[in-house]
């Protein structure tokens, strides 16, 4: 049984940095795809990150140069280190994992069967 946990989240003000983990049990990092989602209030949740095989990475365009997706195989671990945060990035982020392969995209929330608790992140202007 695969279970996902995240952690890192918190309150940072606008141009902050925080870095998001998300510790796995029951998968194998290496050959999985792994997602980060985000979920605002009253928005829908949208990809953010994916990585696949530890090394194939894809952004949605709103992070790309701001955000990096990494990966420890070792320690079972994804992270999300997130820089130059703006008021928009406020969300809930969850980590998930499923799909077969996420070379070259993201893919839509619903390919994802495994989902963590999400950790909250908050920007303030």
């Amino acid at each position: 049984q695969v279970h996902l946990v995240e952690s890192g989240g918190g309150s940072v003000q606008a141009g902050g940095s925080l870095r998001l983990s998300c510790a796995g049990s029951g998968m194998t990092y290496s050959s999985s795809c792994m997602g980060w989602f985000r979920q605002g209030t009253g928005k829908e949740r949208e990809g953010v990150a994916s990585i696949y095989r530890g090394r194939y990475t894809s952004y949605t365009d709103s992070v790309k140069g701001r955000f990096t997706i990494s990966q420890d195989n070792a320690k079972n671990t994804v992270y999300l280190q997130m820089n130059s945060l703006k008021p928009e990035d406020t969300a809930i982020y969850y980590c998930a994992t499923g799909p077969r392969t996420c070379l070259g995209r993201i893919g839509p929330a619903y390919d994802y069967t495994n989902w963590g608790q999400g950790t909250q992140v908050t920007v303030s202007s």
